[in-house]
């Protein structure tokens, strides 16, 4: 972005005048970095928006104790909860955003497979992106939470590692909203 924007300035105001480009084309540019300032004033004000709640809501403060959980991803998820009855474990808030192993069962045999992508695209974004975060800040760190990240590493690929965070961060999650209590680390 910061490469772009610098471009915009140079084309907008015309800093090579033996470059050959047409007036309209300045005209252009000058309207397109109008318009991304613009952008970053509305991405700005939305941000602090979210921050205010964030910081307001006792919901929000207790999941954002949660390593990759940050203001963002707690106050989409109080959102989009609404009421925590209507789950009844963790598994099936996991399953609601989608990440859990889609599983075929056939004579007895449990066959599982990638994860369902049935729930909610933006939640689980977030929560994987957040895990994504987590599993590179984990390394060299000590607590059980890091290491059971560097045993599941030891034996899976970084993405199922990263879903398989999400997936305990949702059933965290699920915890803390059903309780009313705070995060423990331990």
């Amino acid at each position: 972005m910061h490469h772009l924007r610098r471009a915009l300035c140079q084309i907008a105001e015309g800093d090579c005048a033996d470059d050959g480009l047409p007036d309209l084309i300045r005209e252009l540019a000058g309207e397109i970095r109008e318009e991304l300032a613009e952008l970053d004033l509305r991405i700005a004000s939305s941000n602090r928006r979210i921050r205010a709640l964030f910081r307001s809501n006792e919901a929000c403060q207790r999941i954002g104790q949660i390593e990759g959980i940050g203001p963002i991803t707690a106050t989409a998820l109080v959102a989009a909860v609404g009421d925590r009855t209507c789950f009844r474990n963790g598994r099936q808030f996991a399953a609601w955003l989608g990440l859990v192993p889609k599983q075929r069962s056939s004579g007895g045999k449990s066959r599982l497979f990638g994860i369902s992508k049935r729930g909610n695209l933006y939640l689980r974004t977030l929560m994987i992106h957040g895990a994504r975060a987590v599993l590179g800040k984990a390394h060299g760190k000590t607590d059980p939470r890091s290491q059971w990240i560097g045993r599941m590493r030891e034996r899976r690929h970084p993405n199922v590692v990263a879903v398989a965070l999400a997936n305990k961060n949702a059933r965290i999650v699920w915890s803390i909203l059903s309780c009313g209590e705070n995060y423990r680390p331990a």
